[in-house]
């Protein structure tokens, strides 16, 4: 059984004036989301920025989801890492907190074969003992699961992928070979989630979620429930709001965007920046156009 269908929400991490994780957000942010609709949480993925997340951050954050969410949605928390000890030891212990599923990303800057990415999953796998994604994003890694290799993470137990090369053809090869062998395809890229469905996708885990997570919803549920009308035509009105979210690199303006909305979650911790103005202004359109400010 898959776990889940439908629209999940790649959240951002919250950090209050003084730079740490502000909880206060943190829970209203999660009610935002799941009384948006949406079908799970997915915290520290890329949006939520792990890279400067301290272990103590993270299991702290990870607790606190978890209870706030109380079973309601699967969380489904990003452990991954270009160490694969690492990663497998993250993977083991957000399960120790109560994460529902694991997301992690390929190992990135190390740039390994495709064997070496067998390895790798099997290795968090084995460590998790709860359902894995395997996260494809060769953008942000330099690394790429072809569309080959996903049959052999089905055989070590991987659960799914979210395929996010943003390469229409590369989705369409993985989606055949997913639906030919029972791998969870998820799209990764939100301007795509109308295509990705129709080709087989169980759903969407989405940055546009996160100030918009009715919009994402409806738009998963039109495309899963066959009615592409409706969801060409929600995805036709998103895709300009979409595009602005990256404008700059994710999670910039999403994190603006959450503010525009009264979600306060701060500003990116560094080497990330704030958006900068000629962009706020671009993003600030696409929402008034979408209705969401």
């Amino acid at each position: 059984m898959a776990i889940f269908k439908g629209c999940g929400a790649a959240m951002v991490t919250p950090f209050g004036a003084n730079g740490e994780i502000d909880y206060d957000v943190l829970d209203n942010y999660i009610e935002h989301l799941i009384s948006g609709g949406v079908s799970a949480l997915l915290p520290f993925g890329t949006t939520g920025e792990p890279p400067t997340v301290s272990h103590n951050e993270y299991e702290n954050a990870v607790r606190f989801i978890v209870e706030r969410v109380h079973g309601r949605v699967p969380v489904i928390v990003g452990a991954g890492s270009n160490s694969t000890e690492l990663a497998a030891n993250k993977a083991k212990d957000a399960a120790s907190y109560g994460a529902d599923g694991i997301l992690a990303v390929t190992p990135y800057y190390n740039k390994c074969t495709q064997r070496g990415i067998v390895e790798h999953y099997k290795a968090i796998v084995n460590a998790a003992q709860i359902p894995v994604l395997a996260y494809n994003v060769p953008t942000r890694t330099c690394v790429n699961i072809e569309p080959k290799t996903l049959a052999e993470l089905k055989k070590i137990g991987v659960s799914g992928v979210k395929e996010a090369s943003g390469d229409i053809d590369q989705f369409q090869d993985a989606a055949k070979v997913c639906n030919d062998i029972g791998l969870d395809l998820y799209c990764g890229d939100d301007s795509l989630t109308t295509i990705a469905i129709a080709m087989g996708a169980l759903g969407t885990i989405s940055v546009a979620a996160n100030p918009a997570p009715k919009y994402m919803s409806d738009l998963c549920a039109f495309a899963l429930d066959g009615d592409f009308k409706s969801a060409r035509e929600l995805q036709f009105k998103l895709n300009e709001f979409i595009h602005s979210l990256f404008i700059e690199v994710n999670p910039i303006p999403v994190k603006k965007a959450m503010q525009l909305i009264g979600l306060d979650v701060g500003t990116p911790r560094l080497p990330l920046t704030e958006l900068e103005q000629a962009h706020t202004d671009v993003l600030k359109s696409a929402m008034r156009n979408v209705g969401l400010i």
